[in-house]
């Protein structure tokens, strides 16, 4: 009879406290004490007398094709299991069946575990206040929403690898302004320096120099990015290219911010919230509890960094730029909308994270929604909709009509009109029902254009007008009973007989 580990360590105790065979077999729940004398007379446990099996308890499928396999992933180590199953099937029709395909994967991934070498991560030691180590990741997947709308963005991360200490900002993109404004919040929350800032190879901290750079050369600091650290009296430090495992920690930690966050969004009970200033809140929140189980090994990090002893940075530019005749300012290569009474006037442009105000002298004009890359666009239609009805034809082609639809139902009501009417008519008619989005609630006309949208008949900007008008309360009409001066003497003279 076959025991376990467990079973034969019971007996092995019963034994030394003197029981006999059968004592020790009925206390480990054996039926037989031979059981027992078995395990005794060869003194090793049940897992310590299992040999490994040498031999194939079945034929190897894949024999036959198995030294293409073996060549083809020498030539090609990250060739993936199912591709190269895929392909044996199709060089060799019926001789494989779909469901082999796990069978060829096990057999790829022992041949990769005996043949295959890879790169071991190294485990370094870190060192109280040496390095504060910042990496840009995207916080997208995680599905939140600002009033509704789907809100890309990334969360500039900063850890100390001793501590495992983390703070971070949301950005649009992992620019040098973004990573400035999560350094500068980093370094005021912390109230400390340490001796390097460590990052990966990112373009805005490092580029290739020269026009033609040789794959694999080293890559130069930018002069951006160098002042930045220069300010707080920090030292740079990258990883080596193609080795983004060198900032390991705060790659780590990237992935157990966002579980965390994720966690808490789930607590929350809603992914939306009502400002990008609220979400971020939110996100301090979930860093500062993830922080309060480190204070001890961060009190020690704090005991060997400077103090900081400089200012913290402006998180904005400004800039100075002309309005065009087309009522357009253009900022970091993007173009934005202006109201006309601002053509051919200097204004001073502002740029944030994640708007730009513009000012007219002192006088602040407007924030707009801050673009991301080049040759983009940002026209608000309540700017041009006075210039549009002046010279509509100048509305099919205009070059950001695509901006004059603020959303789809506008569009389809667009493309209505252009099937009911002639294109000029069809222009003029949508231009004044964008009028009325202007000036009554661009919300209420959607409401309307959807209502008008199920009708069959024919409609224009009057039946929009229409819908918007909202409807008379009606007023009660009292019925007046006659007047009987005589009830006004009776009460007057109760008065006077109680006085």
């Amino acid at each position: 009879m076959t025991a376990t580990d467990a079973q034969v360590r019971i007996i092995m105790r019963e034994r030394e406290k003197g029981q006999t065979q059968e004592q020790a077999a009925a206390s480990a729940n054996l039926s037989s004490r031979k059981t027992v004398a078995k395990y005794e007379r060869l003194d090793k446990l049940p897992s310590e007398l299992t040999q490994p099996r040498q031999y194939r308890t079945r034929a190897n499928p894949f024999e036959e094709d198995w030294p293409t396999v073996e060549q083809m992933l020498e030539d090609a180590p990250s060739l993936e299991a199912k591709a190269l199953f895929e392909w044996l099937c199709e060089q060799h029709p019926g001789r494989y069946r779909p469901g082999q395909l796990r069978t060829f994967q096990r057999h790829v991934s022992t041949w990769r575990a005996l043949n295959q070498d890879r790169t071991a991560i190294l485990e370094q030691v870190h060192r109280q206040g040496e390095v504060l180590q910042t990496d840009g990741t995207w916080l997208t997947e995680l599905g939140v929403t600002i009033q509704g709308q789907p809100f890309k963005h990334l969360l500039i991360h900063s850890v100390l690898p001793y501590s495992n200490w983390e703070w971070g900002r949301i950005a649009q993109s992992e620019s040098l302004a973004a990573i400035q404004l999560g350094l500068d919040s980093t370094i005021i929350k912390l109230g400390h320096v340490p001796k390097y800032h460590k990052t990966d190879n990112s373009s805005a901290a490092t580029y290739s120099p020269g026009a033609k750079a040789q794959e694999g050369a080293k890559r130069e600091y930018t002069d951006g990015y160098l002042q930045l650290l220069d300010h707080f009296g920090l030292e740079p430090k990258t990883t080596n290219l193609s080795s983004p495992q060198e900032n390991g920690d705060v790659e780590s930690s990237n992935g157990g911010i966002k579980r965390a966050i994720k966690q808490h969004l789930l607590l929350r009970g809603s992914r939306d919230f009502e400002s990008i200033d609220g979400y971020e809140t939110f996100l301090f929140d979930v860093m500062s509890r993830r922080n309060r189980s480190r204070q001890d090994r961060l009190a020690e990090e704090l005991a060997v960094m400077k103090p900081v002893s400089t200012p913290p940075l402006s998180t904005s530019r400004q800039i100075r730029v002309r309005v065009t005749r087309n009522s357009l300012i253009r900022v970091d290569k993007n173009v934005y909308s202006v109201k006309t009474s601002l053509i051919g006037r200097w204004v001073k442009v502002r740029i944030h994270e994640w708007h730009l105000d513009v000012y007219y002298q002192t006088h602040f004009i407007e924030s707009l929604p801050r673009l991301i890359g080049e040759k983009k666009h940002c026209v608000n239609y309540r700017h041009v909709i006075d210039s549009l009805l002046r010279k509509p034809g100048g509305f099919r082609d205009y070059r950001y009509r695509a901006d004059l639809f603020p959303s789809l139902v506008f569009r389809r009501a667009w493309e209505r009109l252009n099937e009911w009417q002639s294109p000029r008519k069809a222009d003029l008619t949508y231009l004044r029902i964008l009028r009325l989005a202007a000036r009554e609630m661009e919300s209420e006309v959607a409401v309307a254009l959807e209502i008008l949208l199920e009708t069959p008949d024919r409609w224009n900007e009057t039946d929009v007008e229409h819908l918007l008008q909202p409807e008379p309360i009606p007023v009660p009409q009292l019925a007046c009973g006659p007047v009987h001066l005589e009830q006004y003497d009776a009460l007057l003279s109760e008065v006077h007989r109680g006085a």
